[in-house]
């Protein structure tokens, strides 16, 4: 029992405990993305490799809103169509670092830090993210912030985003959806 998972015997292995077959993913979604995990859960081969990846998707102005991995850097390839996609470093400077990507192009997002990829193209994209955890874990900021369970309070968000009590109102009432 390592890192959360039994490990398999290796005399019991089998190619099946190493592979996974990833199918397009469906961006019918407010947001345009969809990102499908392959982690440990989908190969069991993974575990104790401190690795993971994940296939995102994208709808033309699809966006994988701003986000977070705890525990993982993320280098992202795109397989088809046109990226933008960003960071901001962390506080005090707050430096947004962007750059246009189109295919077979390679970007790297350091860990813990806000990013985001937005399909600037006119078709849809796709792109690889291969993470430096089997577990990376993933925060999506708008979610957390404005959908968490129970509400953060409004005096809060207010305070903090230096806006009046009715836009928090507002953005907690919005329906966050969620493209992992």
């Amino acid at each position: 029992f390592v890192n959360g998972k039994f490990c398999k015997d290796p005399k019991l292995a089998t190619a099946d405990d190493f592979f996974f077959s990833v199918k397009e993913g469906n961006t019918s979604n407010s947001v345009g993305s969809k990102v499908t995990p392959i982690g440990v859960n989908e190969i069991l081969g993974l575990n104790t490799l401190g690795i993971s990846l994940a296939r995102v998707d994208f709808a033309p102005r699809g966006l994988n809103p701003p986000h977070t991995h705890p525990r993982a850097t993320e280098i992202l390839i795109v397989l088809e169509g046109t990226l933008y996609v960003g960071f901001v470093t962390s506080n005090p400077q707050n430096r947004l670092i962007t750059k246009v990507l189109n295919k077979g192009d390679v970007f790297v997002f350091p860990i813990g830090l806000i990013h985001f990829q937005f399909n600037v193209g006119y078709g849809n994209a796709v792109a690889i993210a291969g993470l430096s955890s089997q577990n990376p874990g993933v925060i999506t900021i708008a979610n957390a912030v404005f959908g968490s369970n129970p509400k953060i309070s409004l005096e809060v968000l207010s305070k903090a985003f230096q806006v009046d009590n009715n836009v928090v109102n507002n953005l907690q009432k919005q329906f966050w959806y969620d493209n992992n």
